[in-house]
């Protein structure tokens, strides 16, 4: 049956549902409305334009095969009726009208429809700050914002570059100026660590350290006050300091658009984002919602999630267009998958990390190792560092996050877990699960199978590990106190230690610590350290054997310490 479809939005779920439904009901007619200019395209690649390994922002709003996504383009090939610079002003679900805008003229319209998608997307957080009008301080939001940022880096009057947010965005783009550009780049972050929420700790020192040995300066723990210049942006200000700064990055996060939703009566969330059921409908069966608006159930917890992705966006697009004719597809959640590439250093992550899953009330515990991610023989090889989430209790895997200068190779591996997250995997379907093996691409026991086991011993009492973050902040004191710290490599390497802290680090080869047992004090808390924790294990499980009590493994070993930046 043929329908009107008025779809609010035309970035990436808007055109995705409007075309998909268009496939499926060709006599139908597609009402697609934008208030910016430019119109379906990836704003995930603004940081890649910016840094100009994307030359043209054209290729931002192109397909595969060249062509501009204009609004011509949806007229000639998909047959979609798209409207740029057109803002929806209303809903009327009773009279089941649009009020729109056309911006350049002011003209307004009712335009009727069957069915409606709100596609409405989000907008950038704004700081309760003095100066964000300034020239020069810019929010990533679109591809005009794009091309101010770039033309203001190319035309030569940047020199440095201060970014608050140490999210995706706020990170990539530091990549792009530093990396691209050669700029002095500092980034602010309210938190004490970068990529807040999203990772632990201890990886995310390993990224900060990556990103300062590339040239990026952090400021963590530190609140901004004020941005401030004569005429333009000068400097920012914050509770510890300034900033000097020629351009000003404000990317802090995103709210939902849900301001139409919640003015015609349907159901929102208290913290914000529409609520949609399964099908993506909202509380009217008319009205259908998507992307960035929208929350969504989190598969892990159970509980609602606002996750504003352009990957999720294109399927919920692709749900909403089947069910606009007609269909009975779903959208069931997400489990909160990510990745982000910074520098030479892929980082990806899926479900909960340890933190995230204390605050759901869980009872977890996180496992980290730093291994090889390919055959130990072959001659690319790259350390790998992943962390396991799971509850005590039922062994249920809650998350994976990890990094890697390989960072298709991490993705894989949390790729593989994130597929498994909707069916509550046990940590026993990780430690088994199959994955392709070749000794150019992974080891005959995958990285991803031993963090499992790994997982396993902790959760069986097996093993006990402190994480290198633990271990840095122990070794910044000055009197170890009951601390013993154990070195179980080969003398060549743990020697030196020895030599340089002498009384604070040891050395007994874990193949001579069962000869050596003397040597080991009964009375201290016995910190065993090796190349990546596979030999410090085994020196654990020795030291368990006969008697010792205290004892704990520094899970990832040296590796791990070295990729922290922590001086030893």
């Amino acid at each position: 049956m043929s329908q009107q479809v008025v779809i609010i939005g035309a970035v990436a779920l808007g055109p995705k549902a409007a075309c998909r439904f268009k496939r499926l009901s060709p006599d139908s007619k597609v009402v697609m409305l934008d208030r910016d200019m430019r119109i379906s395209y990836g704003g995930c690649g603004i940081p890649y334009f910016v840094s100009g390994e994307v030359s043209e922002v054209t290729a931002l709003q192109s397909t595969a095969f060249h062509m501009v996504r204009s609004p011509e383009f949806f007229h000639d090939v998909k047959d979609v009726e798209a409207r740029a610079q057109t803002e929806a002003l209303a809903i009327d679900r009773a009279a089941k009208t649009v009020t729109a805008r056309h911006l350049p003229t002011g003209a307004e319209e009712k335009i009727p429809y069957d069915k409606l998608v709100i596609a409405t997307g989000s907008s950038p957080r704004k700081l309760p700050i003095a100066g964000l009008d300034l020239p020069g301080v810019h929010a990533v939001n679109n591809l005009e914002a794009a091309e101010a940022i770039k033309k203001a880096v190319a035309g030569g009057s940047v020199g440095s570059v201060a970014i608050i947010g140490s999210g995706f965005i706020g990170l990539e783009m530091a990549v792009a100026f530093a990396d691209m550009w050669g700029l002095d780049v500092t980034v602010i972050e309210l938190f004490d660590q970068i990529l807040p929420g999203v990772t632990s700790p201890t990886l995310a020192g390993m990224a900060q350290r990556h990103m300062e040995e590339k040239g990026v300066a952090f400021r963590l723990a530190e609140q901004v006050k004020a941005i401030e210049g004569d005429g333009r942006v000068e400097r920012v200000v914050t509770d510890k300091g300034t900033v000097a700064a020629d351009l000003v990055i404000v990317s802090v996060g995103v709210v939902p658009n849900d301001a139409l939703a919640r003015d015609c009566g349907l159901e929102v969330s208290p913290r914000g984002g529409i609520v949609v059921d399964d099908r993506m409908r909202t509380s009217d069966p008319d009205i259908y919602a998507g992307g960035d608006c929208v929350v969504v159930k989190n598969l892990v917890t159970g509980q609602p999630m606002y996750l504003p992705l352009g990957s999720m966006a294109n399927r919920q697009g692709r749900v909403i267009g089947d069910n606009l004719a007609g269909g009975d597809s779903t959208f069931a959640g997400v489990v909160g998958s990510w990745c982000v590439k910074l520098f030479d250093l892929g980082a990806a992550g899926t479900g909960l990390t340890l933190a995230a899953a204390k605050r759901a009330g869980l009872d977890a515990v996180s496992t980290h190792i730093t291994a090889v991610d390919r055959a130990h023989f072959y001659p690319e090889h790259a350390l790998m560092s992943l962390e396991l989430v799971a509850e005590r209790g039922t062994r249920r895997v809650l998350g994976l996050q990890g990094l890697s200068v390989n960072g298709d190779a991490v993705v894989g591996k949390v790729n593989t877990v994130a597929a498994m997250l909707p069916s509550a995997p046990k940590v026993a379907d990780v430690s088994n699960v199959e994955v392709a093996y070749s000794p150019p691409f992974a080891a005959a026991m995958d990285i991803l199978n031993t963090v499992a086991n790994v997982a396993d011993n902790i959760l069986a009492g097996k093993n006990n590990g402190i994480t290198v973050t633990e271990f840095g902040e122990l070794w910044k004191q000055t009197d170890l106190g009951e601390a013993y710290i154990l070195d179980c490599r080969e003398t060549t390497q743990g020697g030196p230690l020895m030599e340089k802290y002498p009384g604070r680090w040891h050395n007994i080869p874990q193949g001579q610590l069962r000869d050596r047992l003397a040597e080991v004090p009964r009375d201290k808390k016995i910190v065993l350290m090796c190349n990546t924790g596979a030999r410090s294990y085994e020196a654990l499980v020795t030291l368990a054997h006969m008697g010792f009590t205290q004892v704990v493994s520094v899970e990832g070993g040296m590796a791990a310490v070295n990729a922290a930046g922590i001086d030893v």
